[in-house]
């Protein structure tokens, strides 16, 4: 099967040199062929080009073909979201009413809500049921141009849920054309072991790591190091612990305060430090020198009202920075990586430019998938999104809450 789009308006984020992340300053810099064509041969890029290199013989294979015009719209690479939480099992209004109320989300996480609400939830409800409902949420990001998710587990809490939720990401793995990127992540501690850290600390890196490792359920292992959650020392021993049974590490860092976490991370050689709210010259010093890719999550410091994480000034620094969505029930409920380019340059100050690499090529990098995602390039995986007729790539972020996107192709298939 072949697909050929031609008379493409533009073609943006082509990276012949396959780039597996960018930074600093060339951050700024996108490259685009406006009346182009792109050939997409089974699941891959075949070619690409001016419309006046496409060739009579590309219509002639043997191989069944459709065409697309697409005369006055642009082609991208689908986005790569590299945080979500989209497997739970009940939304949190009342935690949002709360909150405009003037609690603080600590305050409420402290009384049984947030991740605890949300383990108490998931704990009854069945795995078929957990199942379907994230499916649906799965296709809703699909059609917003998403192609590649990384999962987070985390609201379970005990082991048992725990298992369950990567069983479900599991089978969503084999029941959709997304790429999906698994991650057992340590959330936080349930209430019955808030006095007992020592002892929760050893079932989940003697009991609940083995048993994930060995059904091969995570792809990375994910701390959430900050206050009032895990120290650095559980987290280095929990990332350390993940290593060892093959699952990189990740690591939720400096949310709520200056807590280290990016530190460890990096020296744990974490594949990204993801929030970065609270991050100061040490931190950006320690990621500068390290493969761990900063990801800022604007929609949850968005939701949440956070203080914002110094984009800018990571960027100024040499630094490549990622988006994602952080889709979650809590802190982040959308998973519209349209409207997180939008907050990357209202809230954050960056360039159309800057919010394209972002959530495509970085946060492939973020995820551990840019090889083959996040970029056009001859051979990597036709995840593609087709917009309705734009002026210019930056009517994206421009026209925050609208969906732009007219077609979606993942793995070569048209949606």
């Amino acid at each position: 099967m072949r697909l050929i789009l031609q008379n493409i308006k533009e073609l943006v984020q082509v990276d012949p040199k396959r780039r597996l992340w960018v930074a600093g300053k060339s951050m700024s810099e996108v490259q685009t062929i406006k009346n182009a064509f792109l050939i997409v041969k089974d699941e891959q890029i075949s070619d690409f080009g001016p419309m006046e290199k496409l060739s009579q013989s590309d219509f002639e294979a043997d191989d069944l073909l459709m065409e697309i015009d697409c005369s006055g719209k642009m082609v991208f690479p689908s986005y790569c979201d590299s945080h979500t939480h989209l497997v739970y099992a009940a939304s949190r209004e009342n935690e949002f009413t709360d909150r405009n109320k003037g609690l603080t989300y600590e305050e409420i996480a402290q009384n049984g809500g947030g991740i605890l609400n949300s383990a108490r939830h998931l704990h009854e409800m069945l795995e078929d049921a957990l199942f379907n409902q994230a499916m649906v949420r799965l296709e809703e990001i699909a059609m917003m141009g998403t192609g590649a998710v990384e999962i987070k587990s985390g609201y379970g809490l005990t082991t048992e849920s725990e298992l369950k939720m990567l069983r479900v990401i599991h089978r969503m793995k084999q029941h959709s054309p997304l790429m999906i990127k698994s991650t057992f992540l340590a959330h936080a501690f349930p209430m019955e072991f808030r006095n007992k850290r020592k002892e929760y600390m050893n079932m989940l890196v003697n009991e609940m790591l083995p048993l994930i490792a060995a059904d091969e359920l995570a792809d990375y292992v994910d701390v959430f190091c900050d206050r009032g959650f895990f120290t650095i020392k559980e987290t280095e021993r929990i990332l350390l612990a993940g290593g060892k049974l093959g699952m990189k590490g990740k690591v939720h860092a400096n949310e709520l305060a200056n807590s280290g976490g990016v530190q460890v991370g990096v020296k744990c050689n974490a594949l990204s430090a993801d929030h970065l709210e609270h991050i100061e010259d040490e931190e950006i010093a320690a990621l500068m020198d390290s493969e761990t890719m900063p990801t800022v999550l604007p929609g949850a410091a968005f939701f949440l009202n956070l203080k914002l994480a110094p984009v800018r000034k990571m960027i100024e620094a040499g630094l490549p920075v990622a988006l994602a969505s952080d889709y979650n029930p809590g802190s982040s409920p959308s998973g519209n990586m349209n409207f997180i380019q939008s907050l990357g340059c209202l809230k954050y100050g960056m360039t159309p430019e800057e919010t394209i690499h972002a959530t495509t090529i970085n946060s492939a990098y973020a995820m551990g998938i840019s090889e083959s995602y996040g970029s056009i390039a001859r051979g990597k995986v036709a995840n593609l999104f087709i917009t309705k007729e734009i002026s210019s790539y930056a009517v994206i972020p421009y026209s925050f809450g609208s969906n732009l996107i007219e077609t979606v192709i993942l793995n070569g298939e048209i949606q």
